[in-house]
């Protein structure tokens, strides 16, 4: 089957750039690649701007439609009315200990935390009953978007049983793959 190799960059819509651009940078150390007005393509009438956080171009871009009104987003456990959105989008660290550096970076720049941290699993003593086998902990951006920040997702085996990054092997939670 063909079909993409991996998701590579996701887009959300902010109030305001300069407060985004400033926040993703102090908070989660992303770099500006480089940002344009609405409407300097005659076909996009929004701005864009493009952050990364390695080499490549972008791995999050920010857009902002300065023709548009915006309102304070509710907070997500309060949104119980209006159109469908996202839930979150998440950011993996390479391991528990840059992760741990990130959480303590995150802290220090006084974001606030709605969740966790908190391991993500129905198998360790310390998990939470829920899935993935990762560690996890959960923000908001200044526009009210929800962050997952993450480490130690578990992975399938080519038998599609699951794997933890702490060697237990899954037993009963097989993938079927469609």
């Amino acid at each position: 089957m063909i079909k993409p190799k991996r998701m590579q960059h996701f887009a959300v819509e902010v109030s305001d750039t300069d407060r985004s651009i400033a926040w993703y940078r102090r908070v989660l150390g992303f770099k500006l690649t480089e940002r344009h007005a609405a409407y300097e393509n005659a076909d996009i009438p929004v701005e864009l701007t493009f952050m990364r956080l390695d080499d490549t171009h972008h791995q999050l871009v920010l857009v902002h439609n300065p023709a548009k009104t915006y309102r304070p987003k509710p907070l997500p456990e309060n949104d119980l009315d209006g159109p469908p959105g996202f839930h979150h989008f998440a950011l993996e660290s390479d391991t528990r200990e840059e992760w741990s550096k990130l959480i303590d970076r995150v802290r220090a720049a006084g974001v606030e935390v709605v969740r966790g941290p908190v391991l993500h699993s129905f198998v360790q003593p310390r998990g939470d009953g829920s899935w993935g086998e990762n560690e996890a902990m959960y923000i908001l951006d200044p526009d009210g978007h929800r962050i997952e920040l993450f480490c130690d997702l578990c992975t399938i085996d080519p038998d599609g049983t699951h794997r933890s990054v702490y060697g237990d092997r899954l037993e009963g939670t097989k993938t079927d793959e469609l």
